[in-house]
């Protein structure tokens, strides 16, 4: 479904990354690790379309998209819940969820796809009306996730979904990815601290170190391999 070959991404002529590949394949969750500055975000804001490769090709369902602008990589079918959630903190919970529809015209399709939302986040149905900044960190997570949703995407950007999270909601977090991709056959790119949780759940990974790929394999192969123990594991 995704495919990237080689990219390099500079943020004013100071590299962030320098050669990364991955593949996604559709219906799959992929994650991808490593430590803070590796290029993780900026790899997830380059196929996102916030960013353009130096060099290097980014394919979607066989067109390629490295020069495409956002909202229109947004009208293809990728979406991005960034690092931080970035929601409208004075808006309701019903608003940054119409916000993330922007794209979709057909009413009833919106509404269809705000069934979809709650029935993962049954939690937002009761704080519509609620000012979204004013959500515990959880809840803000949930209704992250949840205005991508509303675009109806095919593929799901997750950028450390259980950062500032309450660790009794960050097993709930990872249970809905485990569920929208099993039960909505939805693709997910997931970029997460949690190296352990991230890799049990994922069909495929990918190690990131220094802005370059330096190893891949399916989740339990990342986790028994020597590099991600001791790097990340601390073992």
């Amino acid at each position: 479904m995704l495919r990237i070959e080689r990219i390099a991404v500079d943020y004013g002529g100071v590299p962030a990354i320098h050669e990364v590949s991955l593949h996604v394949p559709e219906g799959a969750i992929v994650a991808v690790v490593g430590a803070n500055g590796a290029g993780k975000t900026t790899l997830l804001k380059t196929v996102a379309g916030l960013l353009h490769p130096s060099r290097g090709t980014i394919a979607f369902q066989g067109r390629e998209i490295h020069r495409a602008p956002a909202h229109e990589v947004l009208k293809m079918g990728i979406a991005l819940v960034p690092e931080g959630r970035k929601l409208f903190g004075k808006m309701s919970v019903r608003r940054n969820l119409d916000m993330g529809a922007y794209t979709r015209s057909d009413r009833a399709e919106i509404e269809r796809n705000l069934d979809r939302v709650f029935r993962f986040f049954p939690r937002l149905k009761e704080r519509l009306s609620q000012q979204a900044g004013t959500l515990s960190g959880g809840e803000m997570q949930m209704l992250a996730i949840g205005r991508a949703m509303m675009s109806n995407p095919r593929l799901l950007m997750l950028d450390e979904p259980s950062l500032g999270i309450a660790p009794n909601l960050v097993d709930r977090i990872f249970e809905v990815i485990t569920g929208i991709n099993a039960n909505e056959k939805l693709t997910i790119l997931l970029v997460e601290q949690n190296v352990v949780e991230s890799l049990s759940l994922a069909h495929a990974g990918y190690v990131i170190q220094t802005g370059r790929t330096v190893l891949s394999g399916t989740g339990k192969q990342l986790l028994d391999s020597d590099m991600v123990r001791k790097a990340y594991l601390g073992m």
